[in-house]
């Protein structure tokens, strides 16, 4: 049977978070969470294995992170099921990014990665 772009189709979307509480600006550290909606829009069914970030501050500085799962876990996503989960970040400066991809394997053996679209870490009034 031919594989159709539409089979392995995962949408990504984030929020991001300051939290005010957990931050020390006097001493470099900006901490923030995020929460991630993964929607299977595709027509096969696919776990999430595993996560790559790519996570940059304001002065360049690029940390990667990569592991198992999210939050302890790896979602299995029917087509047109989701997953939410909220995790954190710290960064040394008060604005900075995140983007990656998740690596899904679908219930017929294909490997593929989902792409995590890049989204703002930004204490609130720092972007005009």
């Amino acid at each position: 049977m031919a594989k159709h772009k539409t089979d392995y189709r995962i949408t990504v979307a984030a929020q991001a978070f300051y939290l005010e509480d957990q931050s020390d600006p006097a001493h470099d550290r900006y901490v923030f969470a995020y929460t991630v909606a993964i929607q299977n829009q595709g027509n096969i069914p696919a776990k999430l294995l595993s996560r790559h970030w790519i996570i940059t501050d304001s002065n360049g500085k690029t940390e990667e992170v990569r592991g198992e799962g999210v939050v302890g876990e790896q979602p299995y996503l029917r087509p047109s099921e989701g997953f939410q989960y909220t995790s954190g970040a710290i960064l040394e400066t008060s604005v900075g990014s995140m983007q990656g991809s998740y690596q899904m394997l679908a219930d017929d053996g294909v490997l593929f990665d989902a792409e995590i679209p890049a989204f703002v870490l930004s204490i609130p009034r720092t972007l005009h």
